[in-house]
């Protein structure tokens, strides 16, 4: 079958679900095409190495893959978010659509959603049949990154609302990475039949299972103690100021270290309010290469998923919960909804409520009470957790089927 995939990222951006889709479609003897933007998130410049074009096409790990020119920007201005996801939509349908002559089914990553414009054109020219997957749910999203009092401006909520009714009807099939997505869109009109749950998945090679690395452990100055670690995004949606709160209630655990590995918009206030604290059991790590996450992953006793309480919450299945159930490692839960239900019903461990300094606190003492043993029981169960719903493979067969019309 001739597949076409349409995500505004792609590698080397550390996002790996269209990567890793490509790859396996392959695998299993599809023909594979990539349309995506130059490489710039998440800092929001472009990667070295790489110089914008109107379009430029390549064969990357054997696959396909046009590149389409973007204005990059991933900062707090809402002026330059938008240009770099209109930009991407504007030049995918200009310069990139073309490239998906003959496909027979396109796949699209559904956030953001101006990738609503090139999907009609190209449904429009070659008539394949589209499969939308919704990552974010909009305006959810908006709200989440801080946007949200443009929807007080009634004409844009309005005109958000019918662009997202427009690009829901002209799908063939939309698969949401939550059973709440599912509910909302239905509740919003969306007919019940072409949505399905297909969670996403993460890269297998990079997220595994492995064995603490106790030279790692020392080189952090960690080794001995039980480490709850946060590696990912460091922004306004993953809502992690209530953890230098409550960091600062456990100055009494002198076991405790807390690591946190990434960047992001509220990285620098983050590392001020720990300066100011004076947090000597908080290491901030900056970003970690993707290549050697698994080992970063294994000196963490316990991790933490977090989302900030807004109604994000409620909707989103965060990246972050598949690689850590794939790491097979406790977790701790910070959120609402699906994410919270997968951690508390594998018994991989706690859940409490967004932006809840005492709930934090709660479950994070029940980590460090927990003992080694407990500890390596639930992260067995979130690696079971992973094998059920969120393997590559089982992803990549829902996916499939959508495609071909299953």
């Amino acid at each position: 079958m001739q597949i076409g995939l349409l995500s505004q990222w792609y590698q080397p951006e550390p996002w790996p679900v269209s990567s890793v889709l490509a790859r396996e479609l392959g695998k299993r003897g599809h023909s594979v095409k990539v349309l995506t933007g130059f490489p710039n998130y998440p800092e929001g410049r472009i990667y070295d190495g790489n110089r914008i074009a109107w379009r430029r096409d390549s064969i990357e790990d054997g696959v396909p893959v046009r590149r389409v020119a973007l204005i990059p920007s991933h900062g707090r201005s809402a002026v330059g978010r938008f240009a770099n996801y209109g930009s991407f939509a504007a030049t995918a349908a200009v310069w990139g659509s073309s490239v998906f002559s003959g496909v027979e089914g396109l796949w699209v990553y559904n956030s953001p959603p101006s990738v609503g414009l090139p999907t009609w054109v190209i449904k429009a020219r070659y008539r394949p049949r589209v499969v939308l997957h919704i990552m974010d749910l909009w305006p959810e999203s908006l709200m989440a990154s801080g946007f949200g009092s443009m929807l007080e401006w009634r004409w844009v909520e309005r005109a958000l609302d019918k662009w997202l009714s427009m690009t829901y009807r002209h799908a063939d099939s939309i698969a949401c990475s939550s059973h709440r997505q599912i509910e909302l869109l239905a509740d919003r009109g969306v007919a019940p039949a072409k949505l399905s749950y297909v969670p996403i998945w993460v890269d297998e090679k990079l997220f595994r299972p492995m064995d603490p690395d106790p030279a790692l452990a020392t080189d952090l100055g960690v080794n001995g103690k039980t480490v709850l670690l946060y590696a990912g995004a460091i922004g306004e949606p993953q809502g992690l100021d209530p953890l230098m709160e409550v960091c600062g209630r456990l100055r009494d655990e002198p076991g405790f270290h807390c690591l946190i590995a990434g960047s992001g918009d509220a990285e620098p206030r983050l590392r001020a309010r720990a300066e100011a604290m004076r947090l000597t059991n908080v290491s901030f790590l900056g970003r970690w290469p993707i290549s050697d996450i698994s080992r970063l992953m294994s000196i963490g006793d316990v991790h933490l998923v977090s989302l900030r309480a807004d109604p994000l919450a409620e909707v989103a299945m965060p990246s972050k919960l598949p690689a850590t159930l794939a790491c097979g490692k406790p977790i701790i839960a910070a959120a609402r909804g699906d994410a919270a239900g997968v951690v508390l019903q594998s018994g991989a461990g706690w859940a409490c409520t967004p932006g809840d300094h005492d709930d934090l606190e709660v479950a994070i003492r029940a980590a460090l009470t927990a003992g080694p043993c407990s500890l390596r029981a639930m992260g067995q169960k979130a690696r079971a957790a992973y094998e059920a719903d969120f393997a590559t493979e089982i992803g990549v067969d829902r996916v499939e089927q959508l495609l071909v019309g299953g």
